[in-house]
């Protein structure tokens, strides 16, 4: 179940990225990306984890670079969230490979899959009704973010602490 949701998100992600810098004429790299894919989709097969990380970078800095040349935002957006998904699902199932086979790995697997499957439908629905309605991005805004990002690195380091 974790393997289909992984290639089904990558296949998404790169998938929006690529569909929008080819829809604009920018064909090498909407061919650049497709391969980028492909061998994100082959690096699951051989089990490279670290090379999830590296396809993350890549498709962050692809959908900012479409947000830079002014692209669809909706496709950018999709393809930055879809590969964050990717990453999460691989660094779940790599983290599934060693606990213990008399868990319920299948329940594990499928409560995890459905919080982040929420998470990810409310951040996108978020996002498009910010598209839709042309929302401003004000000073306060931009203070509450910066807060809500403190409080969040702060459970952060508090959650790693308690960890050791």
């Amino acid at each position: 179940m974790t393997s289909l949701a992984v290639v089904s998100c990558v296949v998404l992600g790169i998938g929006s990225l690529a569909w929008e810098f080819g829809r604009v004429g920018l064909e090498p790299v909407s061919i650049g990306l497709t391969v980028f894919g492909a061998v994100w989709l082959f690096s699951l097969w051989r089990k490279w984890d670290w090379f999830s990380s590296l396809s993350l970078f890549v498709a962050v800095f692809a959908a900012s670079i479409g947000f830079w040349f002014e692209l669809n935002r909706a496709w950018m957006i999709a393809g930055a969230v879809f590969a964050l998904f990717a990453w999460d699902m691989t660094e779940f199932r790599r983290r599934m490979r060693h606990i213990a086979m008399d868990d319920d790995l299948r329940g594990l697997e499928r409560r995890h899959i459905a919080r982040i499957s929420l998470v990810t439908l409310a951040g996108l629905f978020l996002v498009t009704l910010a598209l839709f309605l042309q929302l401003r991005f004000t000073f306060e805004w931009g203070v509450l973010l910066v807060v809500v990002i403190a409080l969040g690195i702060a459970q952060l380091v508090g959650w790693f602490r308690k960890q050791r």
